[in-house]
């Protein structure tokens, strides 16, 4: 594997970024440890992986061994930083949802050979990312084939009754939450348009301060009749549940 770390210019934001990419290389035997994954074709599958909102581009790679995981997979992994921007075209603040899912996918196809087809695109992320990541794929079908969201924010009820982050959460989203930023909506309104869904993978500790969040938002997609993957196990919101979770859902992706 190849690791690449970008700095570059987004337009969108107006402001130079960065993120952390992982890249299949071919190689002979002489890499001691790694089993690489090689692929024929000329593009390979992509993963979005996103932060949670205390972290940045970089932290995937500092708090698990996921370029260790992802060797075995012929697949490219693109870690952006968004600050703490909830994924979303901020009220009062930079544009980071169109930055996400229209200018990145672009640049990155640019910059690595990136495969254009659903059936290859995947996001996740946990927390905030977890709800960036779900936000992605049910915003986009046709673009992304699966998700995955680990203990994450997704129905913001969270946000709703804490006083201390009600200032930033209106500088994000407004005083009220818009239909395109609620993924209970978002994902209802897509159940009833008979457009193909992506699979969905989702998983929380049990002791995780998002737990009640995610049974919700669960019971939610499984009434829609979703193909959803749910995981809980006893865990909190911390990195050593999200470094086995990141394994868990490469292997649910299912590449061959």
């Amino acid at each position: 594997m190849a690791l690449m770390q970008c700095s570059f210019f987004s337009e969108v934001l107006g402001l130079s970024c960065s993120m952390d990419v992982i890249v299949p290389q071919r190689t002979g035997a002489g890499q001691i440890g790694i089993k690489t994954a090689q692929r024929e074709k000329n593009k390979y599958p992509v993963l979005y992986l996103l932060h949670g909102m205390s972290d940045d581009h970089s932290i995937w790679l500092r708090r698990t061994s996921v370029e260790r995981y992802v060797s075995e997979y012929p697949l490219i992994v693109v870690m952006p930083a968004v600050a703490r921007s909830y994924y979303t075209d901020m009220v009062s603040g930079p544009r980071y949802w169109t930055f996400i899912s229209e200018e990145l996918p672009q640049i990155a196809r640019a910059f690595f050979p990136v495969s254009e087809k659903r059936e290859d695109s995947f996001v996740a992320g946990l927390s905030m990312g977890g709800y960036g990541a779900f936000k992605m794929a049910l915003r986009n079908p046709g673009r992304f084939a699966a998700a995955g969201s680990f203990s994450g924010a997704l129905t913001l009820d969270w946000m709703k009754n804490n006083k201390d982050r009600k200032a930033e959460m209106e500088c994000i989203f407004g005083k009220k939450l818009k239909p395109c930023d609620d993924l209970l909506r978002i994902s209802q309104e897509l159940a009833r348009s008979g457009k193909p869904r992506p699979r969905l993978y989702q998983s929380c500790g049990t002791e995780d301060f998002l737990y009640k969040d995610n049974l919700k938002f669960k019971c939610h997609l499984e009434k829609l009749g979703y193909d959803l993957s749910y995981s809980e196990r006893p865990g909190i919101h911390e990195w050593g549940f999200w470094d086995i979770e990141i394994q868990k859902f490469l292997k649910w992706l299912n590449l061959k």
